[in-house]
């Protein structure tokens, strides 16, 4: 099924091992994602503001991914994002000690020092599996395997809660024995370079800042604002305003996990088939659309299909920012400039939660979602100028020359 996207039988074990991991990682990740608003307002009973302040304090080890990247620079990515989901594992499980915003904090920083990490990682060894061409299909493809893991943890979930099988603390456990299990998983992936065995690198550049990358930069800039109003208070909105169960909105993540499998792969080829600047194009167009529907109208149907379309359309940003950098960026610079792309994104993620949180707690949820639909305009518009066949870096120009 997979064969023309790989050239070299460990490019295909290299995707196996890539699916697998993202498949448990995506398991734990989606379990916490269902069940942990809940937890915060039902157990901890945290209110408007304070969901504000938990999501900078999770967002905080976003921004310094870069430097914690630099840190690391000496492990290989593999090892590197084993590291990565171990430490995910034990911020998750250690949910379950929480009483209340202060003992919750730490645990939330741990958790995302891991998540933050294996997002950087998990894209750099996906995409060293193929070529540039077929990078967008195979993270669909990659994106759409893992969904079928968030699917699954979702609808135990689902079931856990509304029978009993589950409480919040065991629920915590079970999915950090998940993000650890991806991490034993990943640390068998094979050196890859546009899916060849190339000999094993332990050393990265630590920092890259490159002015050939601004564009990568700035679509993550903009994104970061965007996505942080959305992810920070969208559920919020959901259990907050109308009074949605863990049961029922984990009904909610099971129906958009089922659409963004099933359409996954066909993201990431329309990517590659028609380019990333019109894919984000139309993509920052229906984020309008989603965040409107939030802003300005007070029906639950309505604010149910805007979370579906949102929820959907989000891969696009992400494989098109990814496939963009793959295209412009040397293979020794991508996975430090995703770091330092995830750092950019965290300069906006880290000051827009407060911000929102408190406009929020004074004027209502929807004032922030308008805001969130001016940073996906800015986007639309900033996407016009992102032309990677005559942006590519001095230094992938020179890698390319080299293989010639």
């Amino acid at each position: 099924m997979f064969k023309a996207e790989f050239r070299t039988p460990e490019a295909r074990r290299g995707f196996i091992l890539i699916t697998l991991t993202t498949l448990l990682a995506s398991f734990a990740m989606s379990g916490q994602h269902a069940i942990v608003t809940n937890f915060f307002r039902d157990v901890l009973l945290l209110e408007g503001p304070q969901f504000g302040y938990i999501t900078a304090i999770r967002e905080i080890p976003g921004f310094l991914i870069l430097f914690l990247t630099a840190l690391f620079y000496r492990l290989s990515l593999p090892r590197l994002t084993t590291l990565a989901l171990m430490t995910l594992a034990l911020g998750y499980a250690l949910f379950s000690i929480a009483t209340d915003f202060a003992s919750v904090a730490p645990w939330v920083i741990v958790s995302s020092m891991g998540y933050h990490t294996w997002l950087q990682t998990q894209h750099a060894l996906a995409m060293s599996t193929t070529t540039e061409d077929k990078a967008g299909t195979v993270l669909g493809t990659v994106k759409a395997l893992g969904n079928l893991g968030g699917l699954l943890a979702m609808v135990l979930m689902a079931l856990g809660f509304q029978y009993g099988w589950f409480d919040f603390t065991s629920a915590f456990y079970l999915l950090g024995l998940a993000a650890a299990a991806a991490g034993v998983a990943i640390f068998a992936f094979p050196n890859l370079k546009d899916g060849i065995p190339h000999p094993a690198e332990t050393k990265r550049e630590p920092i890259v800042i490159h002015k050939d990358y601004r564009f990568y930069y700035m679509l993550n800039l903009l994104d970061g604002g965007r996505q942080q109003i959305f992810f920070s208070f969208g559920l919020y909105v959901l259990v907050e305003n109308y009074n949605l169960s863990v049961s029922q909105l984990t009904l909610l993540l099971i129906a958009v996990n089922i659409i963004n499998t099933l359409l996954g792969r066909r993201v990431g080829r329309l990517i590659d088939q028609f380019g990333e600047r019109p894919m984000l194009a139309v993509a920052n167009v229906l984020y309008v659309v989603a965040l409107a529907g939030y802003a300005f109208v007070n029906n639950i149907w309505i604010v149910l299909a805007c979370y579906t379309i949102y929820s959907i359309i989000f891969p696009i940003s992400w494989i098109g920012a990814n496939t963009y950098l793959r295209k412009v960026a040397s293979q020794a610079d991508i996975a430090p400039s995703i770091a330092m792309g995830l750092t950019m994104q965290h300069v906006a993620a880290v000051i827009v939660p407060l911000a929102a949180g408190y406009i929020m707690n004074f004027y209502g949820y929807q004032i922030p979602f308008a805001i969130a639909m001016v940073f996906a305009v800015i986007t639309m518009v900033s996407t016009r100028y992102i032309d990677p066949a005559s942006q590519k870096s001095s230094s992938r120009l020179a890698e390319g020359a080299a293989r010639v």
